[in-house]
């Protein structure tokens, strides 16, 4: 259906808004363009969604969750050119099942090779990141997913607007560039399970991508799991998504 009314040489974006193919480039919709564009935060498990992700990435893929921390990435790249110091370790926090806060953190361990330590928080989303440097802590942190405080050591503290964007406005952002995403591709495959002060245990060829065992989903309390299911199918969830 689609086939006959592309244009000839245009490009082509498709985007799944739920439920992407474990291999994008590779489905029937996604050998037809150029920009594969999924959101691992509207699957049923967001983070070992991003495993399946990192092993079938070809150039072209990107993702939602990674779109909505471009606002987070040149904050904190604006922060650390201010001042000369050496970042020693990072904590980035956020609420739990948001691949945003994996995706942040899997980019600044590979970008700054230090040790990153994911906490969690009640969200909404990312709350913030907290670089422990030689020259005293940087930290962004944003409680209410709206106006963020930065605080660098020596500098009086500043509010920035972090808000929590559209659906439409994440796309948009997409539709800008059709080149791949190289620096998308370095944080994904760095691997969720490098995070939390492993990120020198092993060279990032040889690490196996963040898959929870059977045993590991076996040892969450029934409660626990119950209750997170209902918050990644809740209406607020969604909304928040967005």
């Amino acid at each position: 259906v689609v086939l006959p009314l592309l244009l000839p040489d245009a490009p082509v974006v498709v985007w799944w808004p739920v439920n992407g193919p474990l291999d994008p480039a590779k489905d029937p919709l996604g050998a037809l363009a150029q920009r594969r564009v999924t959101d691992t935060y509207a699957c049923e498990e967001p983070v070992r969604e991003l495993a399946a992700r990192a092993a079938a990435y070809t150039p072209g893929d990107t993702d939602l969750a990674w779109t909505r921390i471009t606002p987070w990435r040149s904050m904190l790249a604006a922060a650390l050119d201010q001042v000369t110091c050496e970042v020693r370790s990072v904590e980035v926090e956020g609420e739990e099942y948001n691949p945003s806060c994996e995706l942040l953190a899997m980019w600044l361990a590979d970008r700054l090779e230090v040790p990153v330590k994911r906490s969690l928080s009640a969200g909404p989303g990312l709350t913030a990141v907290r670089l422990d440097t030689s020259c005293g802590p940087i930290k962004l942190d944003r409680a209410d997913g709206r106006l963020a405080t930065l605080s660098i050591q020596g500098q009086p503290e500043r509010a920035v607007a972090l808000k929590r964007r559209e659906t439409a406005e994440l796309i948009a952002e997409e539709l800008r560039r059709l080149d791949p995403d190289d620096t998308y591709a370095s944080a994904l495959r760095f691997g969720v399970d490098r995070l939390n002060g492993d990120a020198e245990s092993a060279p990032a060829d040889q690490v196996p991508l963040a898959v929870a065992t059977p045993e590991e989903d076996a040892a969450k309390a029934p409660a626990q799991r119950a209750a997170a299911k209902t918050a990644r199918k809740s209406p607020s969830r969604k909304a928040a998504a967005k």
